[in-house]
């Protein structure tokens, strides 16, 4: 009888052993599939990514924005001032766009989206009448409106 015990003792471990290595690999041969990758995602996300290459080709106003230089009209902590100047120049310039800019305690006004220094330069010399204390500053601006023209073929009679 200790013999039969000693033999069921030693089938009992041995199939413990194996039952526990055949679950292991049967675990870790699952977890290793390689190159599949699931993404869930909301469709939404497609379709704002196609819209902004498509204002990108379109140079709209999500266009990657350039450096270029901006003249500062204004600086000052009165937000009505900032304001008022901001109204003034407009009344001139209206094809030009004007930025109001808080950066604590101060509020800035600049005006124009310009290329290159010798732009900025010029509007700075025509604002001399109307403004003080103005100076060019470097920074990114947005892209300069395309004006879309249409051509038109003039028919001979």
């Amino acid at each position: 009888m200790n013999k039969t015990a000693s033999v069921y003792k030693a089938f009992s471990r041995i199939t413990g052993c194996c039952f526990f290595m055949v679950l292991f690999f049967a675990v870790s041969a699952g977890a290793q599939t390689r190159g599949r990758v699931e993404v869930i995602k909301d469709p939404r996300i497609d379709t704002l990514a196609a819209r902004r290459a498509e204002l990108n080709k379109a140079g709209g106003a999500d266009a990657a924005s350039l450096n270029g230089y901006r003249v500062q009209i204004y600086t000052g902590a009165d937000r009505k001032e900032a304001y008022n100047t901001q109204a003034k120049f407009q009344q001139e310039f209206p094809d030009i766009r004007t930025y109001v800019i808080y950066s604590e305690p101060n509020f800035k006004v600049r005006a124009g989206d310009f290329r290159t220094r010798m732009e900025a330069e010029k509007l700075q010399e025509e604002l001399k009448k109307w403004f003080t204390g103005m100076f060019i500053i470097s920074e990114k601006i947005n892209p300069p409106m395309q004006i879309k023209t249409k051509r038109i073929k003039n028919d001979l009679i």
